[in-house]
Order: structure tokens, then sequence, then C-alpha cells
């Protein structure tokens, strides 16, 4: 398997990935939503073509303690971070091809590119407060 599924009793070792130098690629769905059933394996293919990345799927309601507060607005939404930058956060097309280009154009920023970016737009900048994953993590493991 190419990504990992958040589950209870795998947290830590998800917070521990998170806090690798590796690109975080999750992608936030609930099990009820027939188009993130369908997506899965779209999800599976990319982080395949991405060994160098953490994939992580997370079921928003499971989940609710890490991920609740964000403002998931449809399904998949896929949050891509490096270190504590928080590079995308959107809802995404269930097209593979638009998938590996975003993560492609995410990944080629330097991490001064990012950091720029990250203070660019007041969607932004509430990105770098709300959704980053890494915090988010740390705070339901506590």
């Amino acid at each position: 398997m190419h990504s990992l599924t958040l589950q209870t009793d795998n947290r830590a070792e998800v917070l521990a990935a998170l806090a690798s130098e590796r690109w975080i690629v999750a992608c936030l769905c609930a099990a009820w939503c027939g188009t993130c059933s369908s997506y899965r394996d779209t999800f599976e293919e990319l982080a395949a073509r991405h060994p160098d990345k953490y994939f992580v799927w997370i079921d928003i309601e499971d989940h609710a303690d890490v991920v609740g507060d964000l403002d998931v607005e449809n399904f998949p939404t896929l949050l891509i971070q490096r270190h504590d930058i928080v590079a995308f956060f959107g809802t995404m097309l269930p097209d593979a091809a638009l998938a590996h280009r975003l993560v492609l154009a995410q990944s080629a920023q330097s991490d001064a590119e990012l950091a720029q970016l990250a203070g660019s737009s007041e969607q932004r900048r509430e990105w770098q407060t709300s959704c980053n994953l890494r915090a988010l993590m740390a705070a339901a493991h506590k």
C-alpha cells in the first residue's frame, strides 16, 4: 500500500511521519461519500507515482477530533503540506492527472517560495493556522 489510512491505533505512526522532511498529501473524505470511495484508487495511484511523499487518507467523521474544525466544503478535499507550511487546501476534482499536476506544482516550490506563497493572501494565511495537519494531529494526540 502506498498511502496510509489514519486509524485510532496508528496515530503515533502518522504523527511521526508528519514530523519528517517529506511532503504530506492528505485526502479528507467520508466513508458514506460515493465520490470518495471511487477516488480511493486514484489516490493510491497518485501515492505510487510519488513515493517520496507521505500520503494519508483521513475520514473526517471518524477523526473529527483531528480535522473537525476544517472547512471541508466538498469531497474529495486535498491538503498538501511541507514542514509547517500548508501549500494547498481545497476540493479536488476526482481526476488522477489533475491531482498529479497539483502535487508536482506544489512540490516544485522551494521552501522560500512556499513561505512567500503562504502569506500571499488572506486565505493562505488562514490555512497556516487552521489547516496545519501536523499541529492538528499533535493537538489530538495529547
